[in-house]
């Protein structure tokens, strides 16, 4: 689900979302903008203004790790001081949820970075001071709502849905490799760090087969024992770029294949712009949606 953005367009009185992904990170804000159903505004706010207030001094594991790279040295003690803050902070799990995510959304907002973590910019001039945000919540069309952290092919055995939208990953790079640095901050275990990308050693629990060799078995795998009426799965057309890292590890033929032992399956379609490092050839790039109504 990533932080929610589809999963929170969806949302509304009367409908039940499910919503899951194996990053904390993003456990963290689907908790936030999804399954809050009450929370007091006004100590939000106040909580809020404490931690934007907080004044830094010495350093601390996020500016002796990440500042001067990925965060100004200001920035960087600001954030460590404010993580460590809500640590001592008596708050419920919710609240800890809805800052948190409010701590994610403003780092990512001063961050030295072309949009995921996997390295910084040379040229350190995202320089305007971090400031948290009070979230935007609609409580109204959480009611209903249940979010996870856990293995997308293992909940699936547990969960039925009308509709069951997928977004999995198209290629060989590792999410928990692209926002390392958003777990550490969220799990906050201090780990040592190596490398120019500062990457926690223990990363291995936030792979996701989708980004490796087994991706076509695990996709069916999926598929088969997904209990619902209508499938929709967002699936990037990266499959031959110069970068063998980009290529997409499930082929279309794949997808086809497996959606349609399930059912009829169309194909939407339209132009898209990827991310790329410069390594990568993205013309002809498409965002596609192949749907499934489900018949076995």
């Amino acid at each position: 689900s990533g932080t929610g953005a589809v999963a929170n367009h969806f949302s509304r009185p009367g409908v039940k979302v499910i919503a899951n992904d194996l990053l904390e990170s993003s456990y963290i804000s689907l908790k936030c903008w999804l399954e809050t159903t009450a929370y007091d505004s006004e100590r939000i706010t106040s909580l809020i203004n404490h931690l934007n207030k907080l004044k830094t001094s010495g350093q601390n594991y996020i500016s002796k790790n990440f500042g001067g790279t990925y965060f100004t040295p200001e920035n960087a003690k600001k954030i460590g001081a404010i993580r460590e803050e809500i640590e001592t902070l008596q708050i419920t799990k919710q609240e800890k949820a809805i800052l948190l995510t409010s701590l994610l959304y403003a780092m990512d907002k001063v961050a030295n970075t072309v949009g995921h973590y996997e390295t910084y910019r040379k040229t350190l001039d995202t320089t305007r001071e971090i400031k948290l945000l009070v979230p935007d919540i609609n409580v109204q069309n959480n009611q209903n709502n249940k979010v996870y952290n856990t293995d997308a092919n293992e909940l699936i055995k547990e969960i039925e849905c009308d509709v069951l939208y997928i977004d999995p990953p198209y290629n060989s790079r590792q999410y928990g490799d692209s926002y390392h640095l958003l777990e550490n901050v969220v799990s906050w275990k201090k780990p040592k760090v190596f490398g120019v990308a500062k990457k926690m050693e223990e990363r291995g629990h936030l792979k996701s087969d989708y980004c490796l060799k087994s991706a076509p078995e695990a996709f069916r795998e999926l598929i088969l024992d997904a209990k619902t009426k209508h499938i929709l799965l967002s699936y990037n057309n990266t499959a031959d770029t110069k970068n063998s890292r980009s290529n997409a590890r499930i082929s279309d033929k794949s997808i086809l294949e497996t959606l349609r032992i399930r059912g009829e399956v169309e194909i939407f379609e339209r132009d898209y712009k990827g991310f790329t490092t410069g390594k990568s050839n993205t013309s002809g790039n498409s965002e596609r949606v192949f749907y499934c109504r489900v018949k076995n």
